[in-house]
């Protein structure tokens, strides 16, 4: 199969905002089925397309691609193909392969429910970081492209009609900031079973508790709950929109990246 069937197939996953593998033979040392370059394309149902030989090689291959898909990480494998001389050896060609396992994944969608002051600074800061932004809000002055220009996708509209058709997938981030308790609950019911990666909820410890009261009235499970950050944010004394996005994006890159969320003052004294 041509390289380019390959790579449209890749651009079909992405724009259904899914995550494939592709695994290439990059190094080959003796006899071996296929040549540096052939490939295979992995989808996270296990269906491929191309090929780099076939038999027990792209069998083990396509197990090690399902499992990178599952970590989201990168990895180069080594084979030989020499029959009776090492347990992991695959077949009877006499040579040794190297792959490399590329997970592609697509860019990753910042979802703002609500277009007021706070999702404004923390959509142009996490432009810069990369994140497609998408804006829903209920008014068009708030969602608009005036007020947006750097935005992908702004939509106005009824919050519930325009989160039904919005697609949610593990790789968007949802901030929920609208200017009402009744429509910040709203938004979050939406969202809150969706497989977004992370979902923030703006607002006081008083309003949080509020929304949180009428979803387990609901029938949601506290396990849901546990998920949502909310009140969302790191606490850095933050008070104007700016601010305030700044501890929003830092909350999210701790989620995203891991780590302490102490000051590296205060570990390289504690280390």
């Amino acid at each position: 199969m041509a390289a380019e069937e390959i790579f449209q197939e890749i651009t079909k996953a992405l724009e259904r905002g899914e995550s494939v593998a592709l695994a290439t033979i990059v190094k080959v040392s003796g006899s071996a089925p296929r040549k540096e370059g052939a490939k295979i394309l992995v989808k996270p149902d296990g269906s491929t397309v191309g090929t780099i030989g076939g038999g027990t090689l792209e069998a083990t291959v396509i197990r090690e691609a399902l499992q990178a898909l599952a970590e989201g990480k990168p990895r180069l494998l080594h084979y030989g193909l020499r029959a009776d001389q090492h347990p992991e050896d695959l077949g009877v060609c006499g040579g040794d392969v190297e792959i490399f396992v590329d997970v592609i994944s697509p860019p990753e969608t910042l979802l703002l429910i609500g277009g007021g002051h706070v999702s404004l600074a923390l959509a142009k800061l996490a432009k810069e970081l990369g994140y497609r932004i998408a804006v829903l809000d209920e008014q068009s002055d708030f969602a608009s492209k005036e007020r947006f220009p750097f935005a992908d996708k702004v939509l106005a509209g009824d919050l519930a009609s325009l989160l039904e058709s919005f697609p949610i997938t593990p790789h968007t981030w949802v901030v929920i900031a609208t200017r009402s308790h009744e429509t910040d609950a709203l938004a979050l019911e939406k969202v809150i079973n969706s497989p977004a990666s992370y979902i923030g909820l703006l607002g006081s410890r008083r309003k949080v508790a509020l929304i949180f009261k009428r979803l387990r009235e609901k029938g949601f499970e506290e396990s849901l709950l546990a998920k949502v950050f909310a009140p969302i944010g790191l606490d850095i004394g933050a008070e104007t929109p700016e601010e305030i996005a700044i501890s929003i994006m830092a909350e999210m890159v701790l989620h995203k990246r891991g780590g302490s969320g102490k000051p590296l003052s205060k570990l390289h004294r504690e280390g």
